[in-house]
């Protein structure tokens, strides 16, 4: 996943913090790390992502994921987003909206 480039992106309407978002992930059995003062790494063997809030009260989701796993990403988050899966060139796939 690491050598991967970046082919998830997403937008968390409505959380200020992160923090709550990274504890689903725990409970799911990922592991979170925090990345800056506020920010979270959370990781498993399928996906690698960052949760990082936004001034306007939106946590921004990037990373890296493995393609046919995006719907998985969505039910672990199990809050209102939008996902974008990506090519290398940054071509939109797949969009995913809940």
């Amino acid at each position: 996943m690491t050598d991967m480039a970046n082919n998830v992106n997403g937008l968390l309407p409505g959380h200020r913090d992160a923090s709550p978002l990274a504890e689903r992930f725990v409970r799911a059995g990922w592991r979170s790390t925090s990345s800056s003062w506020h920010g979270y790494e959370v990781t498993t063997s399928w996906c690698e992502v960052d949760l990082t809030p936004l001034d306007d009260g939106t946590v921004l989701l990037n990373g890296v994921t493995a393609p046919h796993r995006l719907d998985d990403l969505a039910t672990v988050l199990g809050v209102p987003c939008t996902l974008e899966l990506c090519a290398e060139d940054g071509t939109v796939l797949r969009e995913l909206r809940r």
